[in-house]
């Protein structure tokens, strides 16, 4: 379990899909007995002395309107996409439920920033732009070998790395069944690289609670 503060106060946790009931028990023996509301995003817990938790369904989870319901919508195993890229590096997989079972990573050369001035600088700019354009180009013809095929099988494709190199190779119309699937949320990964898809699993099934305590008397 992971945690890090939110924006606008509060904080989030990531919690293993197996451990969301007893963390909803924990909530309740800190704060009392919460009500529970379905809400677009999962469900709203509110205890009794003003704390509250938003569970966030991990993504491809189906609504539901009670604990039980989201802990076993959580936990039921999903074939999700993965596309993570960075710069020149993108790698792309299916995960069924905790598994890896198609991936492949591809990296391409893209010249870093130059302290040269003026004409020059120009000139490499273009060149790191060109290059960048063709790394991302060769990420979408990747996504569409390995992920397009597998599309109408995904609950949801989860994205990682810079939001920009997402963004741009999802915007190729050939992936637009996978666009029509790409979850909320972006996962924060370092240059993609067989390892980090594997770890990128866990991210990607990981249930996200907002934690707010209640205010001080």
């Amino acid at each position: 379990m992971s945690s890090r503060p939110a924006a606008g106060g509060g904080r989030w946790v990531e919690v293993d899909p197996a451990r969301v009931g007893r963390w909803v028990e924990g909530f309740g023996e800190r704060h009392g007995p919460p009500t529970t509301t379905i809400q677009g995003y999962g469900l709203l817990l509110a205890a009794p002395d003003g704390a509250t938790a938003e569970l966030h369904s991990p993504p491809g989870a189906p609504a539901v309107p009670d604990v039980p319901g989201f802990v076993a919508a959580a936990t039921t195993p999903r074939r999700i996409g993965l596309l993570l890229a960075r710069k020149g590096a993108v790698a792309v997989g299916v995960a069924a439920g905790e598994e890896l079972t198609v991936s492949k990573v591809d990296t391409r050369y893209v010249q870093g920033r130059t302290a040269a001035g003026g004409w020059s600088q120009h000139r490499f700019a273009r060149r790191r732009d060109n290059q960048a354009k063709a790394a991302l180009g060769d990420a979408a013809d990747l996504a569409v070998r390995l992920l397009l095929p597998q599309a109408s099988t995904l609950a949801a494709v989860v994205c990682g790395g810079d939001r920009r190199a997402v963004d741009t190779v999802l915007a190729d119309r050939r992936l637009a069944p996978l666009a029509a699937l790409r979850a909320e949320r972006l996962l924060d990964v370092p240059e993609p690289r067989h390892a980090v898809l594997v770890s990128a699993i866990a991210a990607a099934r990981a249930v996200r609670i907002l934690v707010r305590d209640p205010d001080p008397a």
